[in-house]
């Protein structure tokens, strides 16, 4: 069944920026581990989903749809608004490199991870985020 454009944007907005499922999993491992972060700071650049302030360390979650995971093949699967789509996340993903360029010209650590790294091995990121504190530390 066909959806229409007014329930594809409400499914649309209805879509969490912040709390997601794999930014939950992530915070949770972390915590464990006695790893202690901000969320959502606004005063930082890209206001990364954690950020360790004082070791300079941003932690961005990016799910697969909105920041364009294997973009050159996934482009064309979108059917329906492709214009507005493409636009919308080549811009983000644009948007994460000068987010990443301006942190790093900071002084900052940047990690990204995509959702399905976090989900599959959440374990494996937080040793990566550890690392990346001590070595700031």
């Amino acid at each position: 069944m066909k959806k229409t454009k007014e329930q594809i944007s409400y499914n649309m907005s209805r879509i969490k920026n912040k709390d997601s499922k794999i930014e939950l999993m992530l915070r949770e491992e972390l915590w464990k581990r006695g790893l202690r972060y901000r969320k959502n700071v606004n005063h930082i650049t890209g206001k990364p989903d954690m950020a360790f302030i004082g070791k300079k360390v941003a932690v961005f979650c990016d799910s697969e749809f909105w920041h364009g995971f294997d973009w050159e093949k996934r482009r064309d699967d979108l059917k329906s608004n492709k214009e507005f789509w493409v636009k919308k996340i080549e811009r983000n993903m644009q948007r994460d490199e000068e987010v990443n360029k301006a942190l790093s010209e900071d002084g900052w650590t940047v990690l990204r991870f995509w959702g399905k790294e976090i989900k599959r091995d959440v374990t494996a990121c937080a040793d990566i985020i550890e690392e990346a504190v001590k070595k700031n530390g």
